[in-house]
């Protein structure tokens, strides 16, 4: 074939195949499979079918202030910092600094990030350069041997016709993203269980000081009972009596230190230090107020801010990126190579005017037969949207919960510190005036002894329901969200606007 005949032939096909190139380029704009749409968000203003008050109850007791509900306001974002202790703060940010399990939500992002930047990778022609030495010999008369040096440079490219390529990056962008949440999420649950801990600490240090003093009073009575027994005022039995009591109030403590231990361990571990390294100062209910505000943000806002529904919906957008890869994979691809370099049998002449060597081709990949398994695989994606779209759903659902219980919690926590606060005074006073009428005689010893049981169950019970509304108003806020989130421009937006 003619040089003349060569050229002719190569510009027939060059003609013959400009309408496919240009239907691969207006293809080339577009991706298969579904765009991702942000889920609508709930449009309603209130988290339960009653509306809320404007303020909780108040009591006559530590921590029994009333709190207002501010309506549409945002979680501060430091909302620990509201309780008012600086020991509950240094806890809470030596947590977010050193915990471990900080530490690992942290690597995950950074992994998920880097995979966006290898699948980014894909969306560009690859580079390679080759060398090579080939010793050989021909099959001929002489059988000479010979000796083949070569260097080059290979590029190739995948027409991301279809918009695979693309898909990809998009779903590795929205794991990354869902990592993203995740850290989040990481930093505002170590918060609340730093917080929450912190409160039951308190709290069972202060049931340890009413029992101790519970204790004291049964021992003042035993003496008193034992005295009145060594002349004969009071019977055995009423010592023996006493003497139990004594007994099941200091086997009470304990239970009660043993909880305090395992608490302050499990802030250890929350602050990423071991037991025996840890120095936590001692954290007193009185050392820590309530918040005389709370906020109440919008379903909307709640939505947009929780870390773990943004994670759904991370994983809803990767889901939906899926579809589109699997469905990119039902199409043809088209890879385009290239190759520049030099062959010469001497090393000093592989850049020699005679020995540069070059080629160029396309590759087609049509599917054709695979055993069923391309669209098999395209039904499991869309089998995963739809479990990615249920997920979502519930994951929106169970965040309105926490908030409707956190809400009614502090409610009813307000309530029941009112009247357990009224039940310690009474019972305080009860004492008292038993304890008078025992000294006088008008009352027996039955009777002391029933006072003074009922009011250690009231002391508890006070410090019980003060510690239960700190930890409500905790609660409340972990279930909004924790405080208004940064906005950065996430992977997947970006994928998004570099795809289009």
């Amino acid at each position: 074939m003619t040089a003349h005949n060569l050229s002719v032939r190569v510009k027939r096909v060059r003609t013959r195949h400009l309408p496919v190139l240009a239907l691969a380029a207006a293809i080339a704009g577009c991706a298969a499979g579904p765009e991702f749409r942000a889920p609508v968000l709930p449009d309603g203003k209130g988290f339960r079918a009653e509306a809320l008050p404007e303020s909780t109850v108040s009591a006559q007791a530590p921590t029994g202030d009333a709190q207002r509900f501010l309506q549409d306001a945002a979680v501060p974002d430091r909302w620990w910092t509201t309780f008012g202790s600086d020991e509950l703060d240094r806890r809470v940010e030596r947590a977010l600094a050193h915990s471990p399990t900080v530490a690992s939500a942290q690597a995950a992002l950074r992994q998920a990030q880097e995979g966006v930047n290898a699948a980014r990778g894909s969306l560009l022609p690859s580079v390679d350069a080759t060398a090579g030495v080939t010793r050989g010999n021909q099959n001929s008369p002489t059988g000479s041997a010979f000796t083949l040096n070569n260097v080059g440079v290979n590029v190739g490219y995948t027409l991301d016709l279809f918009g695979g390529v693309r898909r990809g990056v998009e779903a590795q962008a929205a794991q990354a993203d869902f990592q993203q949440y995740q850290l989040q999420g990481t930093y505002l649950s170590l918060a609340g269980n730093v917080t929450t801990a912190s409160v039951r600490e308190a709290a069972l240090r202060g049931q340890i000081v009413a029992t101790e003093e519970v204790v004291k009073l049964y021992e003042e009575q035993l003496k008193l009972v034992e005295t009145q027994h060594e002349i004969g005022a009071k019977s055995l039995g009423d010592v023996l009596a006493i003497r139990a009591q004594v007994a099941a109030a200091r086997a009470q403590l304990p239970d009660l230190r043993q909880q305090l231990a395992q608490t302050r361990n499990q802030l250890a571990t929350y602050l990423g230090q071991f037991p025996s390294e840890t120095e936590l100062a001692a954290l007193e209910l009185d050392g820590m107020q309530l918040p005389r505000e709370v906020p109440v943000s919008l379903p909307s806002t709640v939505a947009r801010q929780r870390p773990d529904v943004r994670a759904a919906e991370a994983e809803l957008h990767r889901a939906t990126a899926a579809v589109g890869v699997a469905t990119a994979n039902l199409y043809p691809q088209i890879t385009l190579n290239a190759s520049l370099g030099s062959q010469a049998a001497e090393a000093g002449d592989l850049f020699s005017s005679g020995s540069k060597a070059w080629g160029i081709g396309a590759n087609l990949l049509q599917p054709l037969f695979h055993g069923g398994s391309l669209r098999a695989q395209k039904r499991a994606a869309e089998a995963g949207l739809d479990k990615a779209a249920a997920d979502y759903q519930q994951t929106l659902l169970t965040a309105f919960q926490n908030v409707a219980d956190a809400l009614r919690a502090l409610e009813l926590g307000a309530e029941n510190l009112k009247a357990q606060a009224e039940a310690e005074s009474a019972a305080s006073s009860s004492l008292d005036l038993v304890r008078g009428q025992y000294r006088d005689g008008a009352a027996s010893y039955l009777q002391v002894l029933d006072a003074t049981r009922q009011y250690q169950q009231a002391r508890i019970g006070l410090i019980q329901a003060r510690a239960a509304r700190l930890a409500d108003t905790a609660a409340l806020y972990a279930a909004l969200g924790g405080g208004r989130l940064a906005e950065p421009a996430t992977a997947a937006a970006v994928a998004a606007n570099e795809s289009n």
